[in-house]
């Protein structure tokens, strides 16, 4: 759903030089931010990544203290799973 701003909204962005702007639900007092979208993409990009680089640290942690599951189990798994033929030795 898009919904447009209001006439208040829109000169209230522009005030700010068009950066963000707070507002409040005045039914929850919840805050929210107005952002132009290319910022909102990029802020959520950069979060992606870091949660990715994040994720990739955590699970090479976990592998040097000797957890997990080593990579040939892991596929025998799958296949096995996946009611795939085994791999050839």
């Amino acid at each position: 759903m898009t919904a447009k701003l209001t006439k208040e909204l829109a000169d209230a962005l522009h005030a700010t030089g068009e950066s963000e702007l707070e507002v409040v639900d005045p039914d929850t007092q919840r805050v929210y931010f107005v952002v132009d979208a290319d910022i909102h993409r990029q802020a959520m990009d950069a979060l992606r990544r870091q949660q990715d680089r994040d994720a990739i640290a955590q699970g090479i942690a976990e592998m040097e203290a000797g957890e997990g599951t080593p990579l040939d189990e892991a596929f025998e798994d799958i296949r096995a799973t996946l009611s795939l033929r085994q791999r050839q030795q």
